[in-house]
């Protein structure tokens, strides 16, 4: 094992940038990369049986971009962490905004009676397997595309899926039309074969491009690294058989490989994974703790790696580097928190267990960078982040949402859109959607860095005797130093230290036309409602520069912090509700920075 100072003499992937997170704030103070449009694509719900959205354990996805379409693997179980039965989920979109409802592609699999792991005593009666995997995907050279999964197996208290003496891997061909091909056994664990499992073994198939797909995978140092958890201790397909997990690897334009595993490791190999110049080390500057850090070579030519940058599973951020080696800045992906509505074993607050699209996987057509990641290993989402990464506005806002730029604004903003509460772009303008009572819509707008900036906004709001529209300015650190309230009880507000000041009534389909001028030397700001007489105040809290603005369906989120427990073991109070729906349509906005 070589030690730092062996990996400060070679190549290797490192943070040189200043930036860092801070976990007080679930955005750790991270300025947004421009225009993320994070979606989520399941809600988990238990009222929902017996659909598999019902199961409420839902984590490590992974993503694929095959036949113009996106692709989203997931595994689930009923409540917790490796608690069976386990199944493993997939998700199609043709746009990355809209996806299908999940269907199960590895269905739960009973452990034979009577089955003991070496050295153990638990024995398995009416147990299913666990599933987990590292390894999702596989766009084979006949352009097929298959999908695969692990069968693990826990028997008692603390007992592991991942200790080498699990079932074996899967593998199923996802076809065009949306149909699977029949499952079979790609490899398995020393105690199981063709005698006693359910599905046959990969070599007893008729299809030539199956089995072909099953031979490159095999042959495949770099794609066989990625099964070391959960594959036997000593299979000679997998080149460094040590306990380093969620590998996965780009290529630099020399042909070096560059691997990443948790904890942000790495190492670099000359020869596509067969051997690696050293032991993973942590690549220096790099913060990550027990998540999955991903990295990839962007459209642009440039590199990325997506992770959570501290010893908790939030914020979600992203690094860019020219070389693929040095990373020089930190930029926020995601930096909300949902509520966590179900309890269960192991389920961790944040965004997490990120991972993009592997190099042999598809390249989506927009040429930007898509990664996936559960939620509080309950809910599954997606991220466009743009390429290339753009860390701040350069020019004033100018967007209409009633005219032709439309489509040209709306990939500018940065969006945060559950399935209860959208964010979308119609006719009326851009479109915030609510009935979620645990979560909420958010739509930012970056414009340049400023003291003295005027904004104009035009919004219209859809009711006015239910919901919450939050309108804020915001530093680089994501500090409001403003905010303009529109409440269920049809009131303006403004927020003047301790409480808020009224600024008049509105109706329910009546347009909004909001001018707010601000300087941040002198700490005032003035609002003017539908050209009436300006409204002057100060700000609730100082900031030395704005930087954009923010709205919002909800209410500031604080929990969890750092201080709260890892593992929530109760639900929330009707966890399945849904309130009535509040909806607020953003007809344009408009910067004037001095």
């Amino acid at each position: 094992m070589a030690t730092s100072n062996d990996a400060s003499a070679q190549d290797t992937v490192r943070y040189v940038g200043s930036t860092l997170a801070n976990v007080d704030y679930h955005h750790g103070q991270l300025s947004p990369a421009m225009g993320v449009h994070n979606i989520q694509t399941m809600r988990a719900n238990r009222a929902d049986a017996p659909k598999p959205t019902a199961w409420t354990y839902n984590h490590a996805p992974m993503l694929a971009y095959w036949n113009n379409k996106f692709y989203l693997e997931y595994l689930s179980n009923p409540v917790g962490e490796h608690q069976g039965a386990g199944q493993t989920l997939l998700q199609s979109s043709s746009n990355g905004y809209v996806w299908t409802e999940p269907v199960i592609i590895f269905p739960p699999y009973k452990v034979p009676d009577g089955f003991v792991k070496p050295g153990k005593t638990d024995t398995a009666h009416n147990n299913y397997a666990v599933m987990h995997q590292r390894f999702g995907f596989y766009v084979s050279k006949a352009n097929r595309l298959y999908a695969l999964g692990f069968y693990g197996i826990v028997l008692g208290a603390k007992d592991d899926p991942n200790d080498g003496n699990g079932i074996g891997r899967v593998i199923r061909e996802v076809k065009a039309d949306g149909s699977f091909g029949p499952i079979y056994f790609l490899r398995y664990n020393h105690a199981f074969n063709a005698q006693n499992t359910v599905y046959p073994f990969y070599k007893s198939s008729g299809d030539k491009a199956l089995l072909a797909a099953c031979e490159e995978i095999l042959a495949t140092p770099l794609l066989m690294m990625q099964t070391v958890e959960e594959a036997d201790r000593n299979d000679p397909l997998i080149p460094l058989q040590k306990d380093f997990k969620a590998f996965n690897f780009y290529h630099l334009p020399n042909g070096h490989v560059v691997g990443l595993w948790k904890y942000a490791l790495t190492s670099i190999s000359k020869d596509e994974g067969k051997t690696w110049q050293y032991g993973p080390l942590r690549a220096p500057g790099f913060i990550n703790a027990n998540a999955k850090i991903w990295g990839q070579r962007t459209s642009d030519g440039n590199y990325a790696t997506v992770y959570n940058p501290a010893e908790f599973r939030w914020p979600l951020a992203v690094s860019v580097s020219k070389d693929g080696l040095n990373y020089n800045n930190l930029l926020l992906v995601n930096g909300e928190i949902t509520s966590m509505r179900y309890g269960g074993a192991y389920k961790s607050y944040g965004p997490q267990y990120v991972r993009g699209i592997q190099e042999m996987n598809g390249k989506p057509a927009d040429g930007n960078m898509w990664v996936t990641y559960s939620m509080n290993k309950e809910d599954m989402w997606v991220s466009k982040i743009p390429v290339p990464i753009a860390d701040k506005a350069t020019a004033d806002v100018q967007d209409d949402f009633t005219s032709d730029t439309a489509i040209a604004a709306w990939n500018k903003w940065n969006i945060y859109s559950p399935l209860w509460c959208n964010v979308s772009l119609d006719k009326k303008g851009l479109t915030l959607h609510d009935s979620d009572p645990f979560d909420y819509a958010k739509a930012e707008r970056l414009f340049p860095e400023s003291k003295q900036v005027n904004i104009d906004f035009s919004l219209t709001p859809a009711q006015n005797q239910h919901g919450d529209l939050y309108v804020e300015v915001l530093d680089t650190k994501g500090t409001a130093t403003l905010r303009l309230i529109l409440d269920s009880a049809g009131n303006v507000l403004t927020k003047q230290g301790y409480r808020n000041k009224s600024l008049g009534k509105f109706r329910a389909g009546e347009t909004l036309r909001i001018r707010i001028e601000l300087n941040t030397t002198t700490r005032f700001y003035s609002v003017i409602i539908n050209n009436g007489k300006p409204s002057l105040n100060v700000f609730f809290q100082p900031v030395e520069k704005v930087q954009r603005i923010a709205f919002r369906t909800g209410e500031v989120r604080r929990f969890p912090n750092a201080d709260t427990p890892t593992d929530q073991d109760y639900d929330l109070p009707a966890a399945a509700s849904r309130v009535k729906e509040a909806t607020y349509f953003i007809h344009s906005v408009f910067t004037n920075h001095k």
